[in-house]
């Protein structure tokens, strides 16, 4: 906290400068533009923005000219912050890399902007607490989970799917729920209407040309992220594999924030676990209560927070913090966003199976 000259001085830019916080997932980018006393001036959001999944170029690419966007909007003010917290950022060279291609492609535009860059893991982090011992799992396209600790030890995974242990997120369970689709359309597995349900969602007449559109390409594999909420209908109409996909979601989100306590040492602690993404907002009741229940099982000290709003809120946070903003200003950002929204991503488009190959999204 901020208090005194620094807190005035701070207070008396908020008229006359702006600072940008940006959060990117693999579907979507949200970017917000605010005062230095807390007031969101704009607010945009664009396609995905994670390195690993659009590359450092086009990932910087879609994050500047949202971040112009929204300077724009706020009438063009001198950018005193930049904060940027985005997924696929997990090895120290990914981090190194990026951050030095960014500030290289912003520096021109904005001379005078302090850049910070770090995973989007802290923005849902500090969205969902200010304690300085805290777990954070993310739960959208993909998975990941950050542990931190009064003392500066933190936990963190490299989050790359299968290839270092991981199951699960909309993707992963959108392939998932393929897999078993398949099996049960040639007979290999057991019958389950996500054989119906997902061409039906995609738009197309049959599984089989769901997968020979995904072997040629006229069907992007990240549209598999698109099937959670298939998987969550069939599993409200009691599908037992559409079940068996949201219990072992459940056990995989507890399996990583458990770990995490129990490397931190803070599994007997009331430490919060932040939840969020979008699986976690979607607010599927045998998904939220399965994890409550495991979680509560396995570390009954634990306190369960679940993040509704977009993470933005959390890295717009920790870019006043990082300015010096006081408790006032957190506060007002918090009114603010809410009164913004929470930067939900639009439908996705349908698919022309007919016309040939279909661009991304």
């Amino acid at each position: 906290m901020v208090t005194g000259a620094a807190a005035d001085s701070a207070a008396g830019a908020a008229a006359d400068a702006v600072a940008v916080a940006v959060d990117g997932g693999g579907s979507k980018t949200d970017v917000l533009a605010v005062s230095m006393g807390g007031q969101v001036l704009a607010s945009v959001q664009g396609p995905g923005s994670s390195p690993q999944a659009a590359g450092v170029a086009a990932s910087i690419g879609t994050i500047t000219a949202l971040i112009a966007e929204a300077v724009a909007r706020a009438g063009a003010l001198p950018v005193t912050r930049i904060g940027v917290y985005l997924s696929g950022l997990d090895f120290p060279d990914e981090h190194t890399t990026f951050a030095a291609t960014f500030r290289r492609a912003t520096r021109e535009a904005y001379p005078a902007a302090a850049v910070s860059i770090d995973n989007d893991l802290f923005a849902l982090l500090r969205a969902g607490t200010r304690e300085s011992d805290a777990v954070a799992v993310v739960c959208g396209t993909g998975m990941n989970c950050v542990g931190v600790r009064a003392d500066g030890a933190q936990v963190r995974y490299p989050a790359l799917g299968t290839l270092s242990g991981d199951w699960g997120g909309g993707w992963h369970l959108g392939e998932q729920a393929l897999w078993h689709a398949a099996r049960a359309l040639d007979g290999r597995g057991p019958k389950t209407t996500l054989l119906q349900r997902i061409p039906a969602a995609l738009g197309a007449p049959q599984l089989c040309d769901v997968i020979e559109a995904l072997h040629v390409g006229r069907l992007e594999s990240v549209r598999l992220a698109d099937l959670s909420p298939v998987v969550f209908s069939a599993a409200d109409d009691a599908d037992a594999v559409a079940l068996s996909l949201v219990d072992r979601q459940a056990a995989e989100i507890v399996a990583l924030a458990v770990n995490t306590l129990r490397r931190l040492d803070l599994v007997q602690r009331p430490v919060p676990v932040v939840l969020g993404g979008g699986l976690i907002r979607a607010g599927h009741t045998r998904l939220m209560r399965s994890i409550e229940r495991d979680l509560a099982s396995a570390a009954p000290a634990a306190r369960l927070t679940v993040v509704r709003r977009s993470p933005v809120f959390g890295a717009a946070l920790l870019v006043l913090e990082a300015a010096g903003a006081d408790d006032t200003a957190l506060v007002r950002l918090g009114d603010s966003t809410q009164r913004v929204g929470s930067c939900d991503p639009a439908e996705p488009t349908d698919y022309a199976w007919a016309k040939g190959p279909v661009g991304s999204r």
